[in-house]
């Protein structure tokens, strides 16, 4: 089961997804994840997120954050099929 869940992207299902914790943007624009978060995602001081978002009607519905280490497989997975039929 463990093995499992290494393979698979931790967003595969839309039940997976809840809102973790309100965020205020400060008059710089920077906002702060709480520590409890960051602790239980793994997240230290230097690591690198890279912030997705989906666009709806011109403007944007979700923003998102992914390891940038993580971003390659997600662009592979998304990407792989689009590929593979250029390059058939």
């Amino acid at each position: 089961m463990e093995d499992k869940l290494k393979q698979d992207p931790c967003c595969a299902a839309i039940s997976c997804c809840k809102v973790e914790s309100l965020v205020t943007a400060d008059e710089r624009g920077q906002m702060i994840l709480p520590k409890e978060l960051r602790e239980r995602a793994g997240i230290k001081p230097g690591d690198k997120l890279a912030v997705v978002s989906w666009d709806k009607g011109g403007g944007i519905c979700c923003i998102s954050l992914v390891r940038a280490g993580d971003l390659s497989a997600l662009v592979k997975e998304f990407l792989g099929p689009v590929v593979s039929g250029i390059w058939k």
